[in-house]
């Protein structure tokens, strides 16, 4: 399915409020997300324009099948690097999605469903990918999950363990594994979150998971600097993703937007990713990004 195969929204509109299961399906996404289109002043879209930036890098991407994950790997590939995308297996469609539009830009896209709360199959993702593409470059940690409970009294003990073996642990097992295979240049960037600097009270257990991962960034960078390798993360704000109608209320959904007007588009995520990835950023590292369409935050 085509970034335009369905009707788009612009600044002002918000998508119609709409539910699916966990964890969500972009194919049922109306409308769909923009992977490879980004956002212009007039309302409309065009194409993202590459420069080659990654050439020949090889990616490892958690959570690639949809959203911002799905972007990134669509990004990459129009830069020239080859991803290995883990996703969940019921996920399927839409990660098959990815690999074709990965490939119509000419790169490998290899996948493999698995689920990362698992430590032993992080450890196999990272073996796999090695063989897969002969190495790795960068390691972009992104899968998460998220539910809307609005009273700590109300938060049950298995859903707050279940985000946080979902969201950091996988993490710090990605990380811990693909390390070896670095080198000088290598890079890692973690998706955090603009809840971390805003405290959003709906999402405690989601909100502290990832403030530890802008945590962790910081201390992993400081470890490894020194090395060459680089580590960063996102903090994005609304984004249009499957995640939303996943998780989210009537009332959330209907107020699902940013100062600038409208919820961010994945490949306005994405964007930052090449960035933290590519040489662009080459004396960044330990820092967040914050593509959250307006709202200062101090971080």
């Amino acid at each position: 399915m085509s970034d335009q195969s369905k009707s788009q929204f612009e600044s002002g509109h918000q998508p119609r409020v709409q539910h699916q299961d966990v964890p969500g399906s972009q194919a049922k996404l109306d409308p769909q997300p923009q992977s490879e289109n980004i956002p212009t002043e007039d309302g409309g879209y065009q194409i993202y324009k590459a420069a080659g930036k990654l050439a020949d890098k090889r990616a490892i991407i958690t959570g690639g099948d949809s959203g911002i994950g799905r972007a990134i790997a669509i990004l990459f590939a129009m830069e020239g690097a080859d991803s290995f995308i883990v996703y969940l297996p019921e996920e399927e469609e839409d990660a098959q999605e990815t690999k074709r539009r990965v490939e119509k830009y000419g790169r490998k896209c290899h996948l493999m469903s698995t689920d990362l709360k698992d430590r032993k199959n992080c450890k196999a993702v990272v073996d796999s990918a090695v063989k897969a593409m002969g190495g790795i470059d960068i390691l972009i940690n992104n899968a998460a999950y998220q539910m809307m409970v609005d009273d700590i009294k109300d938060l049950s003990e298995d859903q707050w363990i279940h985000t946080f073996d979902t969201n950091i642990h996988p993490y710090f097992y990605m990380a811990k594994y693909t390390l070896p295979h670095l080198s000088r240049g290598s890079t890692i960037i973690n998706n955090a979150s603009i809840n971390a600097y805003i405290g959003r009270p709906d999402l405690l257990d989601y909100t502290s998971t990832k403030g530890a991962i802008v945590s962790f960034t910081r201390g992993l960078s400081n470890q490894y600097i020194g090395r060459g390798i680089r580590v960063n993360a996102v903090a994005p704000g609304p984004v249009w993703t499957p995640l939303i109608p996943a998780t989210m209320t009537d009332e959330a959904l209907k107020n699902f937007t940013a100062p600038m007007g409208r919820p961010a588009q994945p490949s306005e995520i994405a964007t930052c990713f090449v960035f933290l990835a590519s040489t662009d950023s080459s004396a960044i590292s330990g820092q967040t990004l914050h593509p959250n369409g307006g709202v200062v935050v101090n971080g």
